[in-house]
């Protein structure tokens, strides 16, 4: 296909380096104005659903609650890991090597 484009492109290399180089340019702006616009709302990069329970996190404007003083985090706020983090991680021996 390439080769059929490069041997129908008149005016020598100049001409076909030239019009390469316009064939690219109008190709890209198709697809960037007409086609890329056109397919986006079928697409579900942006389809992003956020929402905010109405739990008692803390104060509000407070990031991830828990109480600024004593350090408690609320209730139901634990994190329940599926591994183990001791197995892997021994604690630090008294005896120097």
């Amino acid at each position: 296909m390439y080769a059929f484009i490069w041997r129908k492109l008149p005016f020598g290399l100049a001409g076909k380096l030239t019009g390469s180089v316009l064939l690219a340019v109008a190709t890209v702006a198709l697809l960037w104005y007409v086609a890329f616009p056109w397919a986006e709302p079928l697409l579900p990069f942006d389809d992003v659903q956020v929402t905010q329970d109405s739990g008692v996190p803390g104060e509000p404007g407070e990031p991830g609650g828990g109480d600024a003083v004593t350090g408690e985090t609320p209730a139901g706020d634990e994190h329940d890991l599926p591994y183990d983090t001791k197995r892997n991680n021994p604690e630090p021996s008294s005896s120097s090597r």
